[in-house]
């Protein structure tokens, strides 16, 4: 049987991360990426997880010198947001949080990105396997107490692992059982953290922009057009002049229970159920850009997974603790930390994975969750309280929310919407009153959803 210091199971952002930290400070590190095909990479390699785009101050999150990140992966350097309700509009210029990069922000193409994650992690010395998929986890307690993990592959074939750190994202497949080796009996964390109730489903489209509807530096949301909790879609640009229209949307949404129906532009009356993404985007470009038809915005078809397309989870979770007595840590969107609110979590996904891969190979896995927690623990505490103030807005409460802040921002700036609301780049977007309280209830941690001393060890 093959044996290693530390095994990664997950090859994205995350898990990527990790085996370059782990090889790094000297660990013998496997990454085991199971892979997906796309239509702009060569061969297989990590899913895509969010829209691509960082704001300025996520790259100190995740503790990258944004000048090493190669040319030919940013596509678009930003300069604002754009926030569009149904009557109301606001455009912010500034995150509010002190950055070393110099702009608002930048789009990025996500299978370049992956791949030069994956070659910093190779370059460290990690062992990097493509198109390896993990059947299961068997963690056992040695006689001197410590843990060994087993990973058992789809083709059979077994790898002991001293420390293991799970970074399969928020499908999660992985992770779920793995960890269900350490909650008592009658639980399982899946009730947590596992689809469809934890999950959105993400659905975007490459379109060719008309010249005067083609804005390079702005990226654009639409609040309250589309029903469900966090429900939206947006516009980011990629290289001249195609931009990524896409959307996120809850699973599960009935559409009977939504009340006010008739409020929402993308919605028609005779819609018995929830539209599906490609017909959400119609109605978003018919409905956004009414000087145009839509054949003014053909389909790229030589981009993303599949034709122009792509469809991914978000995970919509609080995050979780790591059952770090037995040497395991779950990281990025595995354990909760990205979130469909503020659009992926890329940042979160790096920056646990550095912690977890350093730790695990030093032998310090049990700081793992104290070390999280300082490092991306603001970044977490801002989203899901967003999300909580949020949850049940509607279109009149997001033209409410949007007046507020476009006259706010007209009078003091807009540094100060952001700085009043988080500054987490959707900020603007709340009553200050009702995001504050639901920090101050998340204080302290408070928004894990399990934490490490609920685990059990045999």
């Amino acid at each position: 049987m093959e044996r290693v210091d530390v095994a990664i199971v997950g090859g994205g952002p995350a898990g990527s991360s990790a085996g370059a930290a782990a090889a790094a400070a000297g660990a013998d590190a496997v990454v085991l990426e199971q892979g997906v095909p796309r239509a702009d990479r060569e061969g297989v390699g990590p899913d895509s997880t969010d829209a691509a785009g960082f704001l300025d101050y996520w790259v100190e999150v995740a503790d990258v010198d944004y000048r090493e990140i190669p040319d030919d992966v940013i596509l678009q350097e930003l300069d604002s947001a754009e926030f569009v309700g149904p009557n109301e509009r606001v455009e912010l210029f500034e995150t509010g949080i002190e950055s070393s990069y110099p702009e608002f922000g930048f789009t990025f193409h996500r299978a370049r990105f992956d791949d030069w994650l994956r070659g910093e992690a190779e370059d460290a010395g990690a062992d990097y396997r493509v198109g390896v998929s993990v059947r299961g986890v068997d963690s056992e307690r040695t006689a001197g107490g410590d843990y060994t993990h087993t990973l058992t592959l789809a083709s059979g074939d077994e790898i002991e692992a001293d420390a293991l750190v799970l970074a399969d994202g928020p499908q999660r497949r992985v992770t779920i059982p793995a960890l269900d080796q350490f909650v008592p009996d009658g639980r399982s964390v899946g009730d947590l953290l596992g689809p469809p109730h934890a999950n959105h489903i993400a659905y975007q489209e490459y379109r060719r922009m008309p010249a005067d509807a083609w804005e390079p530096r702005k990226i654009k949301f639409w609040w309250g057009w589309m029903p469900g909790e966090t429900a939206y879609p947006w516009v980011f640009p990629n290289d001249e002049p195609v931009a990524r229209v896409g959307l996120t949307m809850p699973i599960g949404l009935d559409l009977d229970a939504v009340p006010d129906r008739e409020d929402y532009r993308l919605l028609r009356p005779d819609d018995e159920g929830v539209p599906d993404g490609g017909t959400y985007i119609e109605r978003l470009l018919e409905a956004a850009y009414p000087d145009h038809d839509l054949e003014d915005f053909p389909l790229v078809e030589d981009r993303g997974k599949d034709g122009g397309t792509e469809t991914y989870p978000i995970s919509s979770t609080r995050p979780v603790d790591s059952p770090t007595a037995a040497d395991v840590a779950v990281v990025g969107g595995a354990m909760g930390t990205t979130s469909a609110f503020h659009e992926g979590g890329d940042h979160c996904a790096m920056r646990t994975g550095k912690l977890a891969g350093r730790l695990a190979a030093e032998g310090r896995l049990d700081e793992y969750n104290d070390a999280w927690r300082a490092a991306i623990g603001d970044e977490i505490l801002r989203n899901v309280s967003m999300a909580d103030v949020v949850r049940d807005y509607g279109p009149a409460d997001w033209d409410r929310t949007f007046e507020a802040a476009r006259k706010l921002g007209a009078e003091e700036g807009a540094t100060r919407v952001l700085q009043l609301s988080g500054g987490a780049g959707l900020a603007g977007m709340k009553l200050a009153g009702a995001y504050k309280w639901r920090k101050w209830q998340y204080r302290d941690g408070r928004y894990t959803q399990l934490h490490e001393e609920e685990y059990v060890y045999s």
